[in-house]
C-alpha cells in the first residue's frame, strides 16, 4: 500500500484510535476495583471524620467496623429497610428517584459511649453537585461534625467549604429550635456572629465571595435532614434499650411491634 495515500493515512488514524482506546478501555476495567476500593474507603474516613475520628485510608476500614454500629437505609416515613445496604446507596442516583422510591442512609456510631447520627448530604453548588457528611449527637439536634466536598465550585470562594476552618464553624451549632422544630444551618453572609460563639441562631458566617455555594449548603443540610425528622422523633420517644426489650416480649400486638420496628 502507497504510505502517501489518503487511504493509507485513514487506514492508519482508524488503526491508532482503536489500539488506543482499547488500551484506555482495559487500563481503566483493570483499576476499576480498585477505584471502587479507594471511594469506599474514603467513604468510611469521611463518616469517621464527623465524630472526630482521623484515619489514613488503609486504616479506615478497621476504625469504621470499630465506631459505627448500624447502617440504616430510612424510608420516608422513619422505618429501616433492611432489604437495602445504606453504604451502598448513592445519593447522586437516589435524589433522583420519586421521593416515596428515596432511601436515606443513616449511620449510628458510639465513641467512649456516646452515640452519634450521621447524615449523608446531597446538593447542587454554583457550578455542579456538592455533598458532604454531619453528625448529630445523641440529642439528635447538636452537630458534632461535618465535612464537605464538591466536583467543581470555584478555587480559593466555594472550594474553601473543604477548609476545615469552614466545617469547624458547624461544630455545637443546632439544628432545630426550642420547640424542636428543623431549621437547619444557614450560611449566613449577614450573620451577626463571625467567631461563632452563639451556637444557638442556627448560623454560620458565610466565605467571602461564595453566597451561592454557601446557599448551596444551607438548602443541602435542611432538605435531607427533612427526610430524617421522622427517624429521630420516633427514636426519641422511647430509649433504645427499652425498645429492644419490647420487642423480646412475644405478647406485644402486631400494631405495637410496627411502631417499635422504627426504633432501629
Amino acid at each position: 500500500m502507497n504510505r502517501d495515500s489518503n487511504s493509507y493515512t485513514f487506514l492508519f488514524a482508524a488503526v491508532m484510535v482503536f489500539v488506543v482506546a482499547s488500551s484506555l478501555a482495559f487500563t481503566a476495567t483493570s483499576l476499576k476495583e480498585k477505584q471502587d476500593e479507594n471511594v469506599r474507603k474514603e467513604q468510611m474516613q469521611n463518616i469517621l471524620s464527623t465524630i472526630g475520628i482521623q484515619s489514613g485510608r488503609d486504616g479506615a476500614e478497621v476504625l469504621y467496623n470499630q465506631y459505627v454500629k448500624q447502617q440504616l437505609a430510612l424510608t420516608l416515613e422513619g422505618v429501616a429497610d433492611d432489604k437495602v445496604n445504606a453504604f451502598k446507596i448513592k445519593l447522586g442516583t437516589e435524589v433522583k428517584k420519586p421521593i416515596e422510591q428515596q432511601r436515606f442512609p443513616l449511620y449510628v456510631a458510639e465513641v467512649k459511649a456516646q452515640t452519634y447520627y450521621i447524615v449523608p448530604l446531597r446538593g447542587s453548588g454554583l457550578w455542579d453537585a456538592i455533598w458532604g457528611y454531619i453528625a448529630l449527637e445523641s440529642d439528635m439536634k447538636t452537630i458534632k461534625g461535618a465535612v464537605f466536598d464538591h466536583k467543581g465550585e470555584t478555587a480559593g470562594l466555594g472550594a474553601e467549604i473543604t477548609q476545615q476552618w469552614f466545617q469547624d464553624r458547624f461544630v455545637g451549632e443546632t439544628i432545630t429550635d426550642d420547640e424542636g422544630n428543623l431549621v437547619g444551618i444557614a450560611v449566613s453572609k449577614t450573620n451577626n456572629d463571625p467567631n461563632g460563639a452563639d451556637k444557638t441562631d442556627h448560623e454560620v458566617d458565610a466565605i467571602s465571595g461564595a453566597t451561592i455555594t454557601g446557599d448551596g449548603v444551607t438548602d443541602m443540610i435542611s432538605e435531607r435532614l427533612a427526610h430524617y425528622t421522622p427517624y429521630f422523633n420516633l427514636t426519641t420517644v422511647k430509649p433504645v434499650e427499652e425498645v429492644n426489650e419490647e420487642i423480646s416480649k412475644e405478647e406485644i400486638p402486631s400494631k405495637e411491634v410496627q411502631t417499635i420496628a422504627y426504633q432501629n
